[in-house]
């Protein structure tokens, strides 16, 4: 896959991610309408005679004809993500207490600028803010909504602990994620987590203090009624399981995109530099710090080159660890750049 089918890949993966967080955003409100406002636009009322002798329409408890709670949901999740398009690279910024790395601080830093234009230089795009995360671990992020407005990250232990190949060869990693619109997906991505977790809690606190009414509740003298009744239950039960699992499956969701970003991201900055060696040394020393990132929150650390919470699920394999993970294992990546560097797994077949 070239350059142009990656970067159509990601915006179409995008847009199937949005649809998808749309739809749970439409489900999660519609229940909360269903079961907590008795929704029901197409309820009839019921004639009954009152004490003149004159039928009234009558209902049978309240219930609304506007679907408060998905409007709600659903412009709530949608603003969220709008946010994180306009403000997701402050936000990020801002979270991890980054500040921009000046000429005038340090040989590294200036180092660390140099390195940037240079990559810039050889993937055709624009030169990204280059901005230094106060936190002696190794790790390095890029951010932003397009190759105009990014930005490249890389902690303070990093730039101390690298040589210039080395840095070269994350940096180039980094501009892999820019050049490929990783980094918008990313930071989508994350806003959604957010919404999704945030709507789900609410929901899950609605349901302490009960509905007003209840749309499979009440009298139900027909087999139609019945029918309807099960079919409430069933989409109460569907809706209950969304509101526990969501949370937890959009975040696989991101771990699984993320595991998948960072093997072309790899593949790419060994494209850029002509040295997938310099990465393979970088990633054995980040690999080598097994000290959490403090500076970088849970929200962030599937954008990271590696993963800032210092487990070594990295490292394991499986099913589980493909679950958990948000970066595939790290000897996985350094076998994978090995073979670009026609080196064997094993000496003899060097």
């Amino acid at each position: 896959m070239n350059i142009y089918e990656q970067q159509a890949s990601n915006r179409r993966t995008t847009a199937v991610i949005l649809a998808a967080f749309v739809a749970f955003f439409l489900l999660l409100g519609l229940g909360f309408d269903y079961f907590y406002f008795n929704f029901n636009p197409s309820s009839q009322p019921r004639m009954e005679m009152n004490s003149d002798g004159f039928y009234e329409a009558q209902r049978q408890g309240a219930s609304s004809k506007v679907p408060f709670g998905t409007l709600f949901s659903l412009l709530a999740g949608l603003g969220l993500a709008a946010n994180s398009m306009f403000n997701g690279k402050a936000m990020v910024l801002r979270s991890t207490m980054a500040r921009r790395a000046l000429q005038s601080s340090s040989d590294k830093e200036r180092q660390f600028l140099n390195v940037v234009r240079e990559m810039a230089t050889a993937s055709g795009l624009p030169a990204p803010e280059a901005y230094v995360v106060p936190d002696p671990d190794l790790n390095a992020f890029a951010t932003g909504m397009s190759p105009d407005s990014s930005v490249i990250a890389v902690t303070e232990g990093l730039l101390s602990s690298l040589n210039r190949e080395e840095l070269q060869a994350v940096v180039a990693h980094e501009m892999s994620h820019i050049r490929n619109y990783d980094m918008r997906l990313m930071t989508v991505m994350a806003a959604l987590l957010g919404a999704v977790a945030l709507l789900s809690d609410f929901a899950g606190r609605s349901m302490r203090y009960g509905g007003r009414g209840s749309a499979y509740g009440g009298s139900r003298s027909s087999g139609g009624s019945n029918k309807k009744g099960g079919a409430a239950l069933l989409f109460f039960a569907i809706w209950l399981v969304a509101i526990i699992l969501a949370p937890l499956l959009s975040r696989m969701l991101a771990m699984a995109i993320s595991r998948q970003r960072e093997f072309l991201a790899d593949a790419s900055a060994a494209e850029l530099t002509r040295n997938p060696l310099a990465l393979i040394a970088a990633l054995e020393k980040i690999r080598r710090a097994v000290m959490p990132t403090n500076a970088v929150d849970n929200g962030v650390a599937h954008m990271c080159i590696a993963d800032p919470r210092g487990s070594l699920i990295e490292e394991k394999l499986g099913f589980t660890a493909d679950l958990l993970a948000t970066h595939p294992p790290m000897e996985k990546r350094i076998l994978a750049l090995k073979v670009m560097a026609y080196q064997a797994a094993n000496p003899q077949a060097a």
